[in-house]
């Protein structure tokens, strides 16, 4: 017999909103004075497969506390970004969290700083479907760890097999599969070389995603 589905739970950069190339741009960015040039290759291995980010490659050169303040400086640059420039929705998910909402409880689990979450919300109309969002400053160890997603099932008061995950990385996937929930990745143009074995359902389009939830609904 198969559980019912009961939550989703949403990873926000690149699954709710099209950010990705940009927090990439801003560490190329901020990489490239430093002499290392940050390629789309380099990205996805360090920041979307793992979470080491680049300033290993910049070791001994910076000392840790010149490392902490270059990415205070990026994170600054990051949140002039977003406030700047327009950031739109994934297509299609405003429309399916407007079908969803009704029929299943929704969180959001995202490694993205609470301030530029905001920032990025605040202008879109994405908030209201969601009854949390645990942030980078939510929990002691990001993905791929599993304990943001294991303090999201707490949140909802779920066990594992009574929810789904949206992610677009191989360390959100690898965070979700951890903490034992299904997991459907939805991929871009930083993510779509990847095959995410393990994953419940690999789509392409949002509406790829509102079809797999519906069959479990």
């Amino acid at each position: 017999m198969t559980t019912m589905l009961r939550a989703i739970l949403w990873d926000n950069d690149g699954v709710l909103v099209d950010t990705e190339q940009l927090f990439y741009e801003a560490n190329r960015d901020l990489f490239r004075p430093l002499g290392l040039d940050l390629s789309a290759q380099h990205f996805f291995d360090w920041y979307l497969a793992d979470n080491c980010g680049a300033w290993h490659l910049l070791e001994p050169r910076l000392s840790q506390a010149q490392a902490e303040a270059h990415r205070v400086e990026r994170n600054r640059r990051y949140a002039a970004r977003l406030a700047s420039e327009h950031i739109p929705a994934i297509d299609g998910v405003a429309e399916t969290l407007a079908a969803l909402a009704p029929r299943v409880r929704m969180g959001v689990v995202t490694s993205a700083n609470a301030d530029h979450f905001e920032i990025i919300h605040q202008r879109l109309p994405l908030r209201p479907y969601f009854e949390f969002v645990l942030t980078h400053e939510s929990y002691r160890h990001s993905k791929p760890s599993p304990e943001p997603y294991l303090l999201g099932l707490e949140r909802m008061g779920v066990r594992a097999d009574e929810a789904l995950v949206i992610e677009d990385s191989p360390r959100g996937l690898q965070a979700a599969t951890a903490a034992g929930i299904r997991c459907i990745i939805l991929r871009n143009a930083l993510t779509r070389h990847h095959d995410f074995p393990g994953a419940w359902r690999v789509v392409d389009t949002m509406a790829e995603v509102r079809a797999a939830v519906e069959s479990l609904l």
